[in-house]
C-alpha cells in the first residue's frame, strides 16, 4: 500500500513558515496529479499547495489556522484507486456491531459539544496571539486570563510557543471543567461590573475626579447597519500598523521639493523608452532611485533595531507600498535597489506592481525590505503621515504633483513663474534617528531631485 506524505514545500529563502488557511480536500477525497489541496498564507501573501500525486486523501496532519513549518508533513495521500478504499472502509464499517457505532456516535457528539463550550481564545487590542499559541491554550484548557497573565519573551512582548510550553511545564493547579471555567468567568464579570457601578456611584457623591481612566466603548448597532468582517490580510495589517505605534517613537519632517526638471525630461524621453523597452516610465522608478543614492549617503537610515540592538543593513532593499482593489495594502521589495540602473529600476518597480495587483506575488517579494516609500499623492493627498514598516526605522511619503507658482531665483533677479512641485513626508524613529539625521535625509532626497539631469540618456 503506498502512501505519499505531501510537505510544505520551500517558498523562498526568507521564509520559515506558514498559515494553514483553508483545506480544499477532505478526509476520503480523490485527487489529481497537480490539483490543489490546501491554502495557506505567509505574512500577507497567499499560496496554493497542490498533489505531486494521483490519489486519496487520508490524513490531514494539521488544522485550519495552524502555523506549519517548511519541510514537514501536512496531509497523508494514498496513491491506491479510489474504489479500493471505499470497499475497504465500507467492510471496517458493516464489521463494527449497531450498538457500537451508535455509542461512539454518543460520544463524538459529547466531544463536539464540549469542544463548541469552550471558550476560544483570541487576540486582543493589547496583544497578538499567533494560531500556534492560541491552539496550545485551547488544547491545554488554558483560559483567555490566564493567558494574558502570562509574561512574552516574542517582539513586544508576544507569548511565543517557548513562553506557553514552559508555563505549561511548571503549572500547578489542574484546568478546570469547561462548566466550572464558564460559571466562574461569568461570576467574575458580574461582579466586577457591579464593583464598577459602585464605585461610580460613591465617587459623584464626592464630586468630579481629576482623571479618569478611559473606558473601551460598546458596540451599538441597529437593524440599519452593516456589519463588515476585516478579512485576514486587513488584521494583519491592522495589527501590524498597532505594533509598530506601540514600539517607534513616530516624528515627521516635511520638505517641498521642485521636480519641474523632472516633469519636463520624463515628458521628453517616455514615448521612446516605452517603445524600445516595452515598459512605461512612471516617476515612481525615479523617486526609488533618488532615495536608494540618499540612503547610501545616509546608512544610518538603512538600519533595523532588535533588542537594543541597531543592525546596519548591508543591503539596500526598498520597499514599495501598494494598494490593492481591496483597499489593503502590500509592500513588494526591490531588492538591491543602489545597484540598479532607471531601466532596470523601472522593470522592478513595473513588475511588482503588476504582481501585486494580480495577487501573484511570492513570500520573498515581500522579505527583507530596510526602507519604505508610499505614495499618498497616486490617491489626490499633498502630504500625508506614513507609519513605520516594522523593523525598519524610517518610511517616505510621497505627495502629489501640483503645478504652483513660485518664486525664481535667477542670476538677474527673482520673478514668479509657474513650478511643479510636491511635498516628501519622512517619518523616522525617534529612538535612533534624531531630528537632524531625519531632516538631512529628506533634504538629500529632494537636492537630488531638484538637480535632475536634464540631458540624461537611458
Amino acid at each position: 500500500m503506498a502512501k505519499f506524505e505531501l510537505k510544505l514545500p520551500k517558498m523562498g529563502e526568507s521564509v520559515a513558515e506558514a498559515t494553514i488557511t483553508t483545506w480544499l480536500k477532505n478526509v476520503g477525497d480523490t485527487i489529481e496529479l497537480d490539483e490543489v489541496v490546501l491554502e495557506i498564507a505567509t505574512d500577507k501573501v497567499d499560496s496554493d499547495i497542490p498533489s505531486e500525486v494521483e490519489g486519496v486523501l487520508v490524513e490531514r496532519l494539521f488544522q485550519e489556522n495552524d502555523v506549519v513549518q517548511v519541510g514537514q508533513t501536512i496531509a497523508i495521500i494514498e496513491t491506491e484507486e479510489e474504489g479500493s478504499q471505499k470497499e475497504s472502509q465500507k467492510s471496517q464499517e458493516n464489521s463494527v456491531p449497531e450498538e457500537a457505532m451508535e455509542a461512539v456516535e454518543q460520544i463524538s457528539e459529547r466531544i463536539d459539544a464540549a469542544q463548541d463550550a469552550v471558550t476560544t481564545v483570541t487576540s486582543t487590542e493589547d496583544r497578538f496571539y499567533s494560531p500556534l499559541v492560541r491552539n496550545i491554550a485551547k488544547e491545554e484548557g488554558i483560559s483567555q486570563a490566564e493567558l494574558d497573565s502570562l509574561t512574552g519573551t516574542g517582539k513586544t512582548g508576544r507569548v511565543t510557543k517557548d513562553d506557553i510550553l514552559a508555563y505549561l511545564k511548571n503549572r500547578t493547579h489542574k484546568p478546570k471543567s469547561v462548566a466550572d471555567s464558564t460559571i466562574e468567568s461569568t461570576f467574575k464579570a458580574h461582579d466586577t461590573d457591579v464593583k464598577q457601578v459602585t464605585q461610580e456611584a460613591s465617587q459623584l457623591e464626592k464630586g468630579p475626579v481629576e482623571k479618569q481612566q478611559p473606558i473601551k466603548a460598546s458596540l451599538v448597532s441597529n437593524g440599519e447597519d452593516e456589519i463588515i468582517e476585516m478579512t485576514r490580510m486587513g488584521k494583519l495589517v491592522a495589527n501590524h500598523m498597532m505594533e509598530s505605534l506601540q514600539t517607534s517613537a513616530h516624528v515627521q519632517s516635511f520638505i517641498e521639493a521642485d521636480v519641474t526638471r523632472i516633469w519636463n525630461w520624463r515628458n521628453k524621453v517616455k514615448a521612446g523608452f516605452e517603445k524600445r523597452e516595452g515598459e512605461k516610465l512612471t516617476f515612481t522608478p525615479i523617486f526609488m532611485e533618488v532615495v536608494a543614492k540618499a540612503l547610501k549617503d545616509y546608512p544610518m537610515l538603512n538600519i533595523a533595531v532588535h533588542d537594543g540592538k541597531i543592525i546596519k543593513k548591508k543591503n539596500i532593499n526598498i520597499g514599495m507600498a501598494a494598494a490593492l482593489e481591496d483597499g489593503n495594502l502590500i509592500v513588494p521589495v526591490i531588492k538591491n535597489a543602489d545597484q540598479l540602473n532607471l531601466v532596470g529600476m523601472t522593470k522592478q518597480v513595473n513588475d511588482l506592481a503588476n504582481r501585486a495587483r494580480s495577487n501573484k506575488l511570492k513570500p520573498d517579494d515581500i522579505q527583507g525590505g530596510t526602507y519604505t516609500v508610499t505614495n499618498v499623492g497616486s490617491f489626490g493627498s499633498i502630504m500625508g503621515t506614513p507609519i513605520i514598516n516594522q523593523p525598519q526605522v524610517g518610511i517616505l511619503a510621497l505627495g502629489a504633483i501640483r503645478k504652483v507658482p513660485a518664486v525664481i531665483e535667477t542670476d538677474e533677479g527673482d520673478f514668479i513663474g509657474i513650478r511643479y512641485k510636491m511635498f516628501l513626508s519622512h517619518s523616522y524613529d525617534h529612538r535612533v534617528v534624531n531630528g537632524a539625521l531625519g531632516g538631512l535625509f529628506v533634504k538629500a532626497v529632494k537636492d537630488y531631485l531638484e538637480a535632475w539631469d536634464v540631458n540624461r540618456e537611458i
